[in-house]
């Protein structure tokens, strides 16, 4: 199933760079035979020590045109050893919409369309409840359309794809709220492919990838024009490989405008100045791409450009960013303008361990505030992992299982009682969120909503009918609420989760999947706390002692006795 992309970009993933790091310095300060020797010395030495704790990618920081950070930390490809660069290529998912938002602002340049034209206007193949809606509210995440058409690696052709939008409802009347869309920015894309004169993919890579001077920045993840240059392998939460771009044939339609591009971080953050600065699309795309289009709460909103745009009161200054990643492939991407510097900040990951988001959320604060690169606290060490390995059980509310690999423990939660102790809530996130969140995946999946049956005639179809739901705990994951449940079928019980925003529709969902999990590093001779170098995750610590393990978080205390 599709991830969204993280809209509100967990809404602290953010980055900028220490004052003494400006297009001004008359050199790098750096270290003689540094790694990256592109780099600043200072931030090199920063995000280092967040490689060893986990980050592994490539970063870009730009100020006034001059870059004075390209450097790549970790690996690329496990299989060849390679390393990561800034010219190592990934899928930047979801910022792909950014540059579909670009391609439609140089259309209404040119003249070939209104941002107030309805939509079935434009593509008169649309039909139905869609095709009332705007470009402006596509733009936006106001029209009311939710969710996706389909799976990133559904093979989905253009009248496929037309089929589907056709197909999906309003989750409110246009204009009225916001709901993140990758269906809608699927839909601008066949805008694009049908008023330009030209195919979508045509279109983009001669007038929105095309920087000035003709150099192409990137291209398509999947099939031509492909993005040229060693490409990062992904890495998924259990270390696994990820989607390559040659695991897909193809046709490309679910993912068209809304998550097909890929390029590296040095051309991203080249590419982002250029819209804002005027070069790319001109200065009224530039200017409609970063100011405050639609209000959603917390200094943040919408732009016109497909980004966030968040108001001085959140960051002390005015700042634009977007994000993406996630699925199958392992990558992850985060960018941030900052119009006051002239600065953009390039974060690309292909490991799950320390994305490129986590690390921004992570720093952005003392960045913003012109303090140094925070760095990550090394645990304190101490323990015997082997010996907490096993079975501790809170009968009848689930359990937690320890396993070992690596002499680093894993500890997964089964159960709700046992998943709300070890991902109790935190951030802008409630208690009441959480099980507000539960009910909804729960309504959805007992077919209350048109979406929910079809996924429920869709898991029949393949599994045979399903006779229960169970609940199993909501965490906070990747800046969203995930509701685990088991569904109990013909085959046997399957474990999956489910998010969904306000308005029932699904943003994202993984079906089968694993329990919850956290890593963890000992703080002592029986302590331990989340491998969460950031400390963006789960806020508890565990003591195993006396043949049970006992978690503390901020709600109290959870008691598991071991088994067996």
């Amino acid at each position: 199933m599709k991830r969204r992309w993280l809209s509100t970009i967990a809404l602290g993933t953010m980055l900028a760079v220490t004052a003494g790091c400006t297009a001004d310095d008359p050199g790098l300060d750096r270290p003689t035979g540094t790694a990256n020797p592109q780099c600043d010395g200072k931030l090199d030495a920063a995000f280092g020590a967040w490689a060893r704790a986990g980050f592994s990618g490539a970063v870009a920081v730009s100020t006034g045109g001059r870059f004075e950070c390209l450097a790549g930390y970790g690996t690329a490809d496990d299989a060849t050893g390679s390393r990561n660069t800034a010219d190592t290529v990934y899928s930047i998912g979801s910022v792909s919409k950014a540059f579909t938002a670009t391609a439609i602002l140089r259309l209404a340049e040119a003249g070939k369309l209104s941002l107030d034209d309805r939509v079935g206007k434009l593509v008169p193949a649309v039909v139905g409840p869609v095709a009332r809606a705007t470009v402006r509210q596509v733009l936006l995440h106001t029209s009311g359309i939710g969710g996706s058409i389909g799976a990133d690696d559904q093979p989905v052709d253009r009248a496929g794809a037309i089929a589907a939008i056709n197909k999906l409802r309003l989750a409110f009347p246009p204009g009225t709220d916001d709901a993140y869309s990758n269906a809608g920015y699927t839909l601008l894309a066949l805008i694009i492919d049908t008023v330009s004169g030209t195919s979508y993919r045509d279109y983009t890579r001669t007038h929105v990838l095309a920087l000035p001077g003709g150099a192409v920045t990137g291209g398509f993840w999947h099939g031509r024009p492909a993005a040229t240059g060693p490409v990062a392998a992904g890495y998924l939460d259990k270390g696994e490989p990820g989607r390559r771009p040659t695991d897909f044939a193809g046709p490309y339609w679910a993912t068209e405008g809304n998550g097909s591009l890929a390029m590296t971080t040095r051309e991203l953050a080249t590419w982002a100045r250029a819209l804002f600065r005027g070069t790319l699309a001109g200065p009224e795309p530039a200017r409609l791409a970063g100011d405050p289009g639609f209000p959603v709460g917390d200094g943040r909103s919408h732009t016109l450009g497909g980004w966030m745009a968040f108001d001085a009161e959140v960051y002390g200054k005015p700042i634009v960013a977007i994000a993406g990643g996630g699925g199958d492939v392992g990558h992850n991407v985060a960018v941030l303008w900052i119009p006051e510097r002239d600065q953009v900040i390039v974060l690309s990951s292909n490991r799950s361990v320390l994305t490129a988001e986590k690390l921004l959320a992570a720093t952005v604060p003392s960045l913003v505030a012109g303090n140094p690169l925070p760095t990550p606290t090394a645990p304190a060490g101490g323990g015997d992992p082997a010996a907490i390995a096993g079975t501790y059980r809170l009968d009848p509310e689930g359990s937690f299982e320890v396993t070992v690999e690596g002499n680093r423990p894993r500890i997964s939660a089964a159960g709700a009682g046992a998943v709300h102790a070890l991902f109790p809530p935190r951030g802008r996130y409630s208690a009441d969120d959480l099980r507000e969140h539960e009910k909804r995946v729960l309504a959805v999946l007992a077919g209350r909503t048109e979406e929910g049956r079809e996924e429920r005639q869709g898991i029949e179809a393949e599994h045979g009918p399903i006779s229960a739901v169970t609940a199993g705990g909501t965490v906070v994951a990747e800046g969203e609420m995930r509701t685990y449940v088991t569904l109990t079928t013909r085959d046997g019980p399957r474990l999956g989760w489910y998010a969904v925003d306000e308005h029932s529709t699904i943003a994202g969902a993984e079906l089968p999947t694993g329990p919850p999990a956290l890593t963890l590093v000992p703080v002592g001779t029986t302590r331990y706390r989340p491998d969460d170098p950031t400390g963006t995750g789960p806020d508890v610590t565990l003591d195993f002692a006396g043949g049970k393990v006992t978690v503390s978080g901020p709600a109290g205390t959870t008691n598991a006795r071991r088994s067996g």
